[in-house]
């Protein structure tokens, strides 16, 4: 596990989807391979934690009313960063 690795996002912090989120197998109320949130959706940080095998960041974000998603930094992009930069 790398402790070195900061996250790059903070709880409460407003982010979006930078691609289509799919179910791989984690959220059992959807079958697998289900489309879970679209690219462009935008959701709250309500967690962050640490995937125990390989120490990887994971945010819990919740998109909808009880729609929380584990989500890796790959897979998200800042709302704030997004606006500064316009």
């Amino acid at each position: 596990m790398n402790a070195a690795v900061h996250p790059h996002f903070d709880w409460g912090q407003r982010v979006q989807a930078a691609k289509d989120l799919f179910n791989d197998g984690s959220y059992p109320e959807q079958p697998k391979d289900a489309l879970l949130v679209r690219k462009g959706d935008s959701g709250e940080i309500v967690q962050v934690g640490r995937q125990v095998e390989s120490g990887a960041v994971v945010y819990m974000v919740e998109f909808a009313l009880d729609q929380v998603i584990g989500c890796f930094e790959l897979e998200l992009t800042s709302l704030e960063a997004r606006g500064a930069a316009q």
